[in-house]
């Protein structure tokens, strides 16, 4: 199975993020994750997508807050910690680029990686 890093920096068709995905999600199923737990962290998500390109400086910076969030809700609930740990070596890859081609290219995909991830959460079943 693929690994964050090459899904973030080395897969253009999308695959290995898809088979990853799936991967996670199954995980967190099992954990015993729920809907409204994952949904938390994505609302969040979207708001800082919402500003990624009017003013990037301000969601960078909430991405990068994210993480102690993450680490926070990690402390409430157990289940959250590996949807924590992949969300934030996503979220190391987002910034490891200086030029804003780049990021925002790493951005997008930390976003379709956790829509994946939302989306087979519900279709494994993932309990409310």
């Amino acid at each position: 199975m693929p690994d964050v890093t090459s899904i973030m920096t080395a897969d253009p068709t999308g695959q290995g993020l898809v088979e990853f995905a799936r991967e996670t999600a199954n995980r967190l199923v099992h954990d015993n994750l729920t809907r409204a737990q994952i949904r938390n962290i994505f609302t969040e998500v979207r708001r800082i997508e919402a500003l990624w390109d009017s003013d990037p400086s301000t969601a960078l910076r909430r991405l990068n807050m994210l993480r102690p969030k993450l680490s926070y809700q990690t402390a409430r609930a157990e289940p959250v910690g590996y949807l924590a740990d992949v969300l934030s070596k996503a979220i190391e890859e987002v910034n490891k680029p200086q030029d804003t081609e780049t990021r925002n290219k790493l951005f997008h995909r930390f976003m379709d990686l956790f829509e994946a991830i939302l989306a087979y959460h519900r279709a494994l079943g993932g309990r409310n």
